[in-house]
C-alpha cells in the first residue's frame, strides 16, 4: 500500500496551508484514476469537490490532514511546518502503508527509516494515484477555508484568489490593510519585491 502526500496553499498570502495524506492499494489506485483521480490543479472547483467526497466516503482510502496556520508559518516557517506536517501523517497512517511519496523534490530533512520509505517524486500528483488525491484533498480544504474567509472578508476576492497573491488582491491589501489571516512574514516579503520592482 503506497500513501501520497501533497499539500495546497504553500504560497499563499492568507489562510492556512493543507497537507494531505492518502493511503490506499493499487487496486483502488486504479479505481481512483478510473473515477477521474488527477491532479488537483487540472479539475474544476466543483469536480474536486466531488471527487473528494467521493475519497471520503471508500473505508479502503486512509485519509490524514494537517492544517497549518498563518500563525505557526509565520513563526516557524514554510519548511518547518511541512516537515513537522509531514512527520505527523507518516505517523497516523503508518498502520496502512510503509512507502509514503511527498510531491515535489524536497523531503525537507526527513528520511526513511526502518519502519518506513519516503521518497520526493517531481510532478508525482500526474503520477502517483495517491499524490493526485492528497492534492484533491488539500485544495479542497484550502478552498474550503477561503470560501469560509471570503463571507467574512469579500473585498479581498478570496473567493476567486484562494489567497494568492493576485494584482486585486495586493490592491485591496493596499487599502483595507491586513486581515487577521493574512501571513505578515510573506506580505512584508511581497511588498518589499513590489517597492524593488514596481
Amino acid at each position: 500500500m503506497i500513501c501520497g502526500i501533497d499539500e495546497a496553499g504553500r504560497g499563499s498570502l492568507c489562510g492556512s496551508m493543507f497537507i494531505a495524506g492518502v493511503a490506499c492499494d493499487e487496486d483502488r489506485a486504479r479505481w481512483l484514476r478510473a473515477m477521474g483521480v488527477k491532479d488537483s490543479k487540472k479539475l474544476s472547483k466543483p469536480k474536486r469537490f466531488e471527487l473528494a467526497s467521493m475519497l471520503g466516503g471508500c473505508e479502503d482510502v486512509h485519509i490524514h490532514v494537517v492544517e497549518k496556520t498563518c500563525e505557526q508559518i509565520d513563526s516557524c516557517g514554510l519548511s518547518a511546518c511541512l516537515k513537522e506536517a509531514m512527520r505527523e501523517i507518516i505517523e497516523h497512517l503508518l498502520a496502512f502503508s510503509r512507502d509514503f511519496y511527498m510531491d515535489g523534490n524536497t523531503l525537507f530533512g526527513l528520511r526513511s527509516d526502518s519502519a518506513y520509505r519516503l521518497e520526493c517524486l517531481v510532478k508525482g500528483d500526474d503520477k502517483v494515484p495517491q499524490i493526485s488525491a492528497a492534492s484533491i484533498i488539500a485544495k479542497t480544504s484550502k478552498d474550503t477555508q477561503m470560501l469560509e474567509l471570503h463571507s467574512l472578508y469579500p473585498q479581498y476576492g478570496f473567493e476567486n484568489n484562494a489567497g494568492y497573491g493576485t494584482k486585486s488582491h495586493l490592491e485591496a491589501i493596499n487599502l483595507y490593510g491586513y486581515t487577521p489571516f493574512h501571513r505578515k512574514s510573506f506580505l512584508i516579503h511581497q511588498r518589499a519585491k513590489a517597492s524593488l520592482f514596481g
